[in-house]
C-alpha cells in the first residue's frame, strides 16, 4: 500500500523547512538537504539516531519496508503541536552534511 497525499500533505503542514520526494510509490522527507525519515504506508520512519531516542524514547523500532534496518516509527509526533519539528530538527543537526554532488559528464 502506497503513502496517500494527504498524508504527505499533513506532515508539510506541521513541519518548516521540510520537504518530501516521491520515491518507490513512497517518500524521503528532507530537511536541510539530509534524508531525515521516510513515510512508508502512511507511517512516519525517523532514523534511530540516539538524539531521536532521546526525544521519543517511548516510540518502537520497526524497518519501514521488507529488508531495511529499523527506524523509529513516530506516527505519535503527528498528535503533539511541532513535536515532529522538534524530532526532524535534532535527527537534522545530527547528521553529517550531505555530499557535494558530482558535476555530470559531458558526452
Amino acid at each position: 500500500m502506497a503513502t496517500e497525499a494527504r498524508t504527505i500533505a499533513a506532515i508539510l503542514d506541521q513541519t518548516r523547512e521540510v520537504t518530501a520526494r516521491k520515491m518507490f510509490g513512497e517518500y524521503a522527507l528532507y530537511l536541510d538537504g539530509k534524508v531525515v525519515a521516510l513515510v512508508c504506508d502512511d507511517r512516519i520512519f525517523v532514523k534511530p539516531l540516539p538524539e531521536a531516542l532521546a526525544l521519543v524514547p517511548e516510540a518502537g523500532l520497526a524497518p519501514p519496508y521488507p529488508g531495511a534496518r529499523p527506524h523509529l516509527v513516530a506516527d505519535a509526533a503527528l498528535d503533539e503541536d511541532g513535536a515532529l519539528q522538534t524530532l526532524l530538527g535534532a535527527v537534522a543537526r545530527a547528521l553529517p552534511p550531505p555530499k557535494p554532488k558530482r558535476p555530470k559528464a559531458k558526452a
